[in-house]
């Protein structure tokens, strides 16, 4: 068999199965050995496929999701309401940067995925552990939100403008 044809059918195989497949299984499956497999996941990766290696196998990456920087703008007291219209309108928060006049760039991942995460965020920041990253630029900051399509994406900014939250660029 060609390499390329059992590229194709790893990646089949991997991505229509919700459990990870062993590279074992792959080897046995294409009878090349396990090195072969390696560097098939390693090309396959090369050319943009989200493969991740688990303990357990091989996974594909589901769906790609879309993703858009939203420049906003409001008080402390009001994080857990930006997040949160974010949140139910379908969105996850990557991240948070601002751009310091002196510093450049500087962020910080957030992985905000449900209401949970804003508030433990929220409850961690009002703890006064840590001032939030728009405190340094007088509230002004950027977050880079996922979501499912573009046309959801189109909405958060539609939700963020219409509460204020949302700084046009």
């Amino acid at each position: 068999m060609r390499s390329e044809r059992r590229r194709e059918e790893i990646l089949s195989l991997i991505g229509n199965t919700e459990n990870p497949i062993p590279a074992s299984v792959l080897k046995e499956r294409f009878n090349v050995s396990r090195q072969v497999i390696v560097q098939d996941i390693a090309i396959l990766r090369a050319n943009g496929y989200d493969i991740t290696s688990t303990n357990r196998g091989y996974v594909l990456g589901r769906t790609a999701r879309a993703l858009r920087v939203f420049k906003c703008r409001h008080s402390f007291d009001e994080i857990v309401d930006e997040g949160m219209l974010i949140i139910e309108a379908g969105g996850r928060i990557e991240d948070i940067f601002v751009n310091h006049r002196v510093y450049g760039r500087i962020s910080a991942r957030l992985d905000l995925q449900n209401r949970m995460h804003v508030e433990e965020l929220y409850r961690s920041l009002v703890s006064g552990a840590s001032k939030p990253l728009m405190s340094v630029t007088d509230g002004y900051h950027y977050h880079t939100v996922s979501a499912e399509s573009e046309e959801m994406l189109d909405e958060i900014g539609k939700i963020l403008r219409e509460n204020k939250f949302l700084i046009e660029i």
